[in-house]
């Protein structure tokens, strides 16, 4: 491995080679096996380069591949790429791409295939939120040989190398790109370079793979070459907790995710089952108050809000103490995490009401709630069904009682269908917007969220000083400089102007038949990884 210096980004990975692949076993033989798996979250899209659930993450991986793979240390890993160099200036990008790759449709990938994929960012509606944040940067991209691709950037950018080992760099065959009927939402018509093939979806029920036979290009640190051992899987999608934990038990699934707590210890009591857990990378789950308008617009309401709860009390609750407390907006263990915000606000009922009665909500009303002018104080939060996780439903119950008892505030919940939500969202009906991203790079999530015309940014509050701080910190990869500067951000939207509520670090499970072997966490981002590793003991 050799790393280069150049100017503008701090000293990155910059050419690195296949040798980096030791941890793999040598090819095994592939099972005549099938195996079934229960998720809790139904994708609202298959396409990668759409992917926006945390959730269905593990799905993107099985049929489509990225140019990177990232280590849970943060560095970078060949892929489809097998090796790549930053020119000195930080602006040049060279790809060097493995030339034993085809896609599922039979075509071959290459530079020109890359290519394709990255301009497909730039199509009129595609996905402008990508194209705005991680692709900001984005100039050109250049084929210099089938196998060599030069991407030229405007400005330098720590995010590229995070892009290329995301979900949204999972590679499409240029010839599904066009054909498509729904690229947006992907589907067997959609076509990847990965160890599995997409044979059905039925929406509602569930989606099925049968295995890439040719596949012989894992990324650096997969557990075996060749193809999959499972000829192939099937995810049901189960919602409801208590139905995923009863398949399991009863033997109609092999392996489920997302384990409540409430069954954490019985599975783990169990000597037929395994259990493994993992904390996710990116952000916390964070109730973001609305500023835009009453009552949020008064940061006196926003800080007692949060004092109202006692947050440590509600997942002790909702979670039977499986649950890992959030301080800042970052997740707790991420390189760019704030420590001292710990223990800088919450679980302050006097605290609360004191905040409320000098902002005027002195009254109440008959059912106890406060009121000023005649108006309630009431606040609403419309959350889609297809991002809820975790009990979140659960945990909003909680809250809500919490901040009635001890501080009359009216907290209203609905969990709607997507479109009902994004309706709501976009004409400013709710006070709360609640949100946790999965982004390997943390700073990819605070630049969506936390600028003023940030793509995901519902809070109406806009702070000149953070969106220098977020564009300096994007702008070099020098780990040591781009904390600080996201600890400046975190500062000042969880503890100087109160923005953020963070509540938990989210987390995933798996509980699965012991017989099942080679689950585990993609090691950036926390969440379950797909099935290429995963066999059956016989």
């Amino acid at each position: 491995m050799r790393v280069k210096r150049f100017k503008g980004i701090a000293p990155l990975v910059l050419v690195v080679s296949l040798t980096a692949c030791g941890s793999q076993q040598p090819a095994q033989q592939a099972q005549n096996t099938a195996l079934t798996w229960a998720i809790e979250t139904q994708p609202i899209t298959l396409n990668p380069q759409q992917w926006g659930q945390n959730k269905v993450r593990l799905l993107v991986f099985n049929q489509f591949d990225a140019l990177l793979s990232r280590a849970k240390d943060g560095t970078f890993r060949p892929w489809l790429a097998k090796s790549w160099k930053v020119s000195d200036d930080g602006l040049t990008y060279t790809l060097e791409l493995r030339d034993d790759v085809t896609f599922h449709d039979g075509t071959k990938f290459d530079a020109a295939a890359v290519k394709t994929n990255l301009e497909q960012f730039f199509v009129p509606g595609y996905n402008p939120t990508v194209a705005a944040i991680q692709l900001r940067s984005f100039a050109k991209a250049e084929v210099k040989s089938p196998t060599t691709l030069e991407v030229t950037l405007k400005e330098p950018d720590a995010l590229f190398l995070d892009f290329l080992a995301s979900p949204y760099a999972g590679q499409i065959s240029p010839k599904s790109l066009k054909a498509a009927k729904d690229v947006k939402f992907g589907g067997p018509d959609l076509v990847g370079t990965g160890p599995f093939i997409l044979e059905l979806y039925v929406q509602g029920q569930e989606i099925r793979y049968r295995r890439n036979p040719g596949y012989k290009w894992p990324p650096a640190g997969a557990g075996h070459e060749g193809p999959a051992y499972l000829s192939r899987i099937t995810y049901r999608f189960l919602p409801e907790a208590a139905v995923r934990v009863g398949a399991l038990t009863s033997g109609q699934v092999q392996v489920i995710e997302g384990v409540p707590a409430t069954d954490a210890a019985m599975i783990k009591q169990d000597p037929g089952l395994t259990y493994q857990s993992s904390l996710n990378s990116g952000t916390s789950f964070s109730y973001y108050f609305n500023t835009a308008h009453a009552p949020f617009d008064d940061q006196r309401v926003r800080e007692a809000f949060r004092e109202a709860v006692d947050v440590d009390a509600v997942l002790k609750a909702v979670y039977q103490g499986t649950a890992t407390r959030a301080w800042s907006v970052v997740t707790k263990g991420g390189p760019f995490y704030d420590a001292s915000l710990e223990g800088s606000f919450g679980g302050n009922p006097a605290k609360a009401n004191a905040l409320l009665d000098a902002a005027g909500w002195k009254q109440r009303d008959a059912q106890g709630y406060r009121v000023k002018d005649g108006k309630r104080l009431t606040v609403r939060s419309v959350a889609s069904a297809a991002f809820i996780r975790d009990r979140r439903d659960i945990l909003a119950q909680a809250i809500q009682a919490q901040v009635k008892q001890s501080a009359g505030i009216d907290f209203q919940v609905k969990i709607v269908d997507q479109g009902t939500a994004q309706k709501a969202l976009n004409d400013g009906e709710y006070e709360i917007f609640e949100n946790s991203r999965g982004d390997a790079d943390a700073g990819a999530a605070l630049n969506l969220l936390l600028p003023g015309k940030g793509a995901i940014n519902r809070t109406g509050f806009s702070d000149p000083n953070v969106e220098k701080w977020l564009a300096a910190a994007q702008a070099t990869s020098d780990l040591g400089e781009r904390k600080e500067l996201y600890v400046k951000a975190q500062q000042v939207v969880v503890k100087d102007k109160a923005i953020v509520f963070p509540i938990y670090v989210p987390a995933d499970q798996i509980a699965a038949q012991k017989t099942v072997q080679g689950l585990g966490f993609e090691e950036a981002s926390g969440t379950p990884r797909g099935a290429y590793d995963v066999r059956i003991a016989t």
